[in-house]
């Protein structure tokens, strides 16, 4: 997206801690990653070899998911004699992270918009809705690229998902946004999330008609993501209406 989100102006009721927890967890995870300075105890020339063995051990691998059997961890790299079970590797990549610049563009987006739907879903709903996105994304990723064997890890499935339930449950709000990085604006929310999405959607059918084109971003797993935490709003709040809870009724 051409604009970075900075806030929004929806009243939050309660203290966000299931988003604040869960952007500590991303962050502590990072910093102690082999790609993070801060973890000292890596180091020289191993760091890369410590780096690559690190995503592949707790990195979502399709050709895993779909196969329940590890594989071979490739290139000249040694200790790739780890142990893994794929399944849980669907969770635990949705801690890791590329870069530092992937984890803070990932963080900006879920302390924007996570506070509101955890705010109007509940803590509980809202970490199980932000969990199953992130489920959902990576193993629709996995079927979409059913042969490859290069980890995906990345919050932007789970964090997908939370902009989905956004769409949903708090459309109406406006965001602060940073266009081309320099020019604040007032935006709808719905526009910022509903381009986000339009976005996402024809990276991943431009990619899928051009196969011959690789792309270090998963665009597919976002799509799946957002989805699932639309879907997962809509039932959310159909449960919550028929019951006649309200939304300060439920954590």
């Amino acid at each position: 997206m051409a604009g970075v989100p900075l806030s929004d102006d929806y009243p939050v009721r309660r203290v966000p801690t299931v988003t604040y927890l869960l952007i500590a967890a991303n962050v502590a995870v990072y910093l102690l990653s082999p790609l993070s300075m801060v973890a000292f105890w890596y180091g020289g020339i191993d760091r890369i070899c410590d780096a690559q063995r690190y995503h592949f051990q707790w990195g979502a691998v399709p050709a895993e998911l779909l196969t329940g059997r590890r594989i071979a961890m490739p290139g000249p790299c040694p200790g790739g004699d780890y142990t893994k079970v794929p399944w849980v590797s669907a969770l635990t990549s949705m801690f890791l992270h590329g870069g530092a610049a992937h984890l803070i563009g990932n963080m900006v987006y879920l302390f924007v918009f996570g506070p509101v739907v955890e705010d109007r879903l509940g803590r509980l709903r809202y970490l199980g809705l932000y969990l199953v996105s992130g489920l959902v994304a990576t193993y629709g990723f996995a079927l979409t690229e059913a042969g490859s064997e290069i980890p995906l890890v990345g919050a932007s499935g789970a964090i997908s998902g939370v902009l989905g339930a956004y769409l949903l449950v708090q459309h109406r709000s406006r965001v602060i946004t940073l266009v081309f990085l320099v020019i604040p604006v007032r935006l709808p929310g719905w526009a910022l999330v509903g381009t986000y999405f339009v976005l996402q959607y024809f990276l991943y059918i431009s990619l899928s008609l051009y196969p011959g084109e690789d792309s270090s971003v998963a665009y597919a797993a976002h799509v799946y993501g957002f989805i699932a935490g639309a879907v997962g709003a809509l039932l959310m709040h159909r449960v919550r209406w028929r019951s006649g809870t309200r939304p300060s009724d439920v954590y």
